[in-house]
């Protein structure tokens, strides 16, 4: 089972997502999320990771149980994730813009 740790903010959007939850939208200083009548706010983006404490008290906003937030983890720490590359396009943008 995964550690209930510290995670990057991206991640906490992306499993937000798997959970339900809409956006993130602006919001006066912060960007937030939303479930049904559930609205949680988002820390604002930094160099470093969303730290333990502060990702218990999202979950917490969020009506996320412990229980359920490693559940959801649980198959991604399996997973082997592979970047996805995007082949290149036949034409180049240069092309393009000359044949208008």
């Amino acid at each position: 089972m995964p550690v209930f740790g510290p995670i990057k903010r991206s991640d906490l959007i992306r499993y937000l997502k798997q959970l339900g939850f809409v956006g993130p939208y602006a919001g006066g200083k912060h960007q937030y999320m939303v479930r049904g009548e559930v609205k949680v706010v988002l820390p604002n983006p930094h160099q470093g990771d969303i730290s333990r404490d502060l990702l218990a008290r999202i979950l917490r906003q969020a009506g996320v149980s412990r229980e359920e937030w490693e559940k959801l983890l649980e198959p991604q720490s399996r997973a082997i994730i592979q970047p996805a590359f995007r082949s290149a396009s036949p034409t180049k943008r240069g092309a393009r813009l000359s044949a208008r």
